[in-house]
Formats: structure tokens, sequence, C-alpha cells
């Protein structure tokens, strides 16, 4: 009688654990399916930091101009055009005045120079780079008067004034000097105002061209691959390892920048050649993700030859008619390295690479030599750049 009162329990208790179960296992699933969406979606770089769209880019601009109020650390007579610019800047202000008779200390002749951003707009503000042109100690201090900028057709597209900043100090007093980073050199934080746009409406362009800044074939394709699938059509694709062209929807003529910003927030992973880079100057070594290496066995080590002067000097017994006699017996001490050979398989990681190489007692700068000999001996895949 009790058995027959608590099977309907049990098996009612069965089944719920049974729907828990199934509803943890959707509920795993989901959020595993999620965490997995999210890591996707992380994954890679945006197609904005690894192109660039034509069309849209910066120009340089460029001016003479002069930095006045120095504390006698300018050009002086020493340059020439210095002093001529400021008797002709002189005469223009209505102060006539011989440039052969200026002699003064707290002027420099600099270039100015500046970068005019894409869809800069009049009035808008830029930073200026001065940079001393003649023989001025230090530009710390100094005021650059009014100073147009040009672009490369000659054209003013900018003017700027302003305080010189050096974030520095070069000091000399008896002989003594003292200085702290590179004072001939300073900036003009937002020092110009832009006077003349560049006529370029980016409303009317038909279609869109991606410059890779590393041409690459596996990169670009990807790119190409990656947006068609993220707008569900055939609308991108890569001309060359360095161009992505990509067409504009009739529906998405009137929300062109939301249209180039939805392209440039997809993220992909680009592909990099396997490189390996050296400096020989710094002793940099710089290995790829993807080198590998044949089936090679390196032997690294040194031999020390260490020679030192052993003196002997025999003193005779005092009142006595002997000599001082001095000996000289030099000692030779060769040692040599202890190192193994160790044996590297083919297409090792880079991880394996390098703990094989330090169990070695391979330096940076020693590992220079070693990966020109593997290249030498046709064991590495990968191309050797040395800077």
């Amino acid at each position: 009688m009790c058995n027959g009162l608590q099977q309907p329990k049990t098996i009612k208790m069965r089944m719920l654990i049974a729907a828990c179960g199934a509803v943890a296992f959707v509920f795993i699933f989901v959020v595993a399916s999620t965490i997995e969406s999210v890591h996707a979606r992380n994954a890679g770089v945006r197609v904005k930091d690894i192109t660039s769209l034509k069309g849209v880019r910066q120009n340089q601009l460029i001016g003479y101009g002069l930095v006045v109020g120095l504390q006698g650390t300018g050009d002086g007579n020493s340059s020439q055009f210095t002093m001529q610019s400021l008797g002709t800047m002189l005469n223009n202000l209505g102060v006539g005045i011989d440039a052969s008779t200026i002699n003064v200390k707290n002027v420099a002749g600099v270039i100015v120079t500046a970068y005019l951003p894409p869809f800069a707009r009049t009035g808008s503000k830029l930073d200026l780079l001065v940079s001393s042109l003649g023989d001025a100690k230090s530009l710390k201090g100094g005021t650059l008067l009014l100073t147009p900028l040009k672009g490369a057709d000659g054209h003013v597209y900018a003017v700027g004034q302003g305080p010189v900043t050096v974030g520095g100090f070069a000091e000399e007093a008896g002989g003594a000097s003292s200085s702290k980073n590179h004072v001939t050199v300073g900036k003009v934080p937002g020092g110009a105002n832009i006077e003349r746009e560049l006529n370029f409406d980016f409303s009317m362009i038909q279609n869109l061209t991606y410059s890779l800044h590393t041409p690459d074939f596996t990169t670009a394709t990807r790119i190409a691959n990656a947006i068609n699938r993220d707008f569900k059509g055939e609308i991108a694709s890569a001309r060359d390892s360095a161009t992505i062209e990509v067409q504009i929807p009739d529906s998405m003529r009137s929300n062109l920048v939301e249209y180039v910003s939805s392209i440039e927030a997809i993220k992909i992973t680009p592909d990099v050649s396997a490189k390996v880079v050296v400096n020989e100057r710094t002793g940099t070594v710089v290995v790829g993700q993807d080198v590998r290496i044949s089936t090679v066995a390196i032997a690294h080590g040194n031999l020390t030859i260490s020679i030192q002067p052993n003196v002997s000097v025999s003193q005779p017994e005092g009142f006595s008619l002997g000599q001082t006699q001095v000996t000289e017996e030099p000692s030779v001490e060769v040692k040599e390295g202890n190192d193994k050979l160790a044996i590297i398989p083919t297409g090792v990681s880079i991880g394996d690479l390098v703990k094989a190489l330090n169990a070695i007692g391979i330096t940076p700068r020693d590992l220079i030599a070693v990966f020109q000999a593997i290249q030498a001996a046709g064991a590495l895949q990968a191309e050797l750049e040395i800077i």
C-alpha cells in the first residue's frame, strides 16, 4: 500500500529532475554560445586600424616664420636670412630700417609644420611644430609671429601664431652647461587657424576604396569576405594585395557616414608573413609568430683565454752583497664553454624555439649569428631582415 502511494511521487520527482537537467543544459548551451560569439566579435583588429579610406587623409602644411622674445639664444647676425626677414617684417609694419644694420640675438628663423586633417573646416585649430633653421641655441620663452602655412599646391590653408613651448632647458655658465630635451624644437598647441578648406564632397563618391597599410593578399581577401558576410551581399572585392573596393548600396546613400562607420568596426585577423628582424647595432631580435625551422642541430660555445703575469721578488738578506731579483712567470688559463649540442625538430613553435636556444645559453646578440647560420643552412623557413 505504501509502495503504491510512493511510486507516483518517485515518478514526479524523476520527471522534475529530468526537466531541471534539460533546462540547465539549455542554459549552459546558451551561455557557451554567447561567450563564443563575444570572443569571436572581440577577436582580431578593426578594419579602420589597418586600412585608409581613399580621399580621407591628412595633408602636410609648411611655412617660414620668426620666433621673437628669446633671452639671447637666437640666431643673431650669424644667419643672414633671419636678419633679412626681420628687416622685411619691420618695413611692412612701417618701421624703415636697413637689414644690414640689425644685430639682435632675441630672434630666430624657424620652419613651421602642421597637418591639415580631412574635412577640416574654417576656424578649426591646428597644432604647430616649430624647428630652428639657423644657429639659435634655444627657443625657450619665444613667441611665433604671424606665419602663413602653405600646402603642396602653394595655397595658404592656415595661419599660425603664439607662444612656443619646448618642454626642456639649456643653460650655460662659466664654461659649464646643463640641458634637458631638445630645446631648438618646440610646439604651439592650437596655434593655427584654418583659413581655407579642401574641396572634397564625401557624399558624391561612387565607391569606397580602402588601402591596406601593409599590403597582403590574404588580409585583403579576409577583409572583403568579412564585409560581404556582415552585410549579406557581394558588395566588397579585393582588387589587389593593397586595395579593397566596396560598393555603396542605394539605401545607404543618404546615410553614408554610418555605412562607413559600420565597415570600419568590422574585425578581422590580419595575416602576417614569417619574418625575423635583426638589428645588429642594438642587438635586438624580433621573431614573428609563424616562423618555423627545419630539423637542425645547434652548438654554441666560447673559448676564453686568460693570461696574467705572476711577478716574484727575491730580496737578499740585510748587509749582504746580494741583489734583488724580479722574476716574471705568466700564467695562461684556457676555459672552454660547456654548452651542449641542441637538436631542434621540424616545425617547432616560437616558444619551443626560444626554450631550446635559451637552454644552450645563447644571448640576444649571439642569436643574430645563430639565425644567420640557420638561414645559410637552408633551415630557416622565414625571411631574415637585417636593419
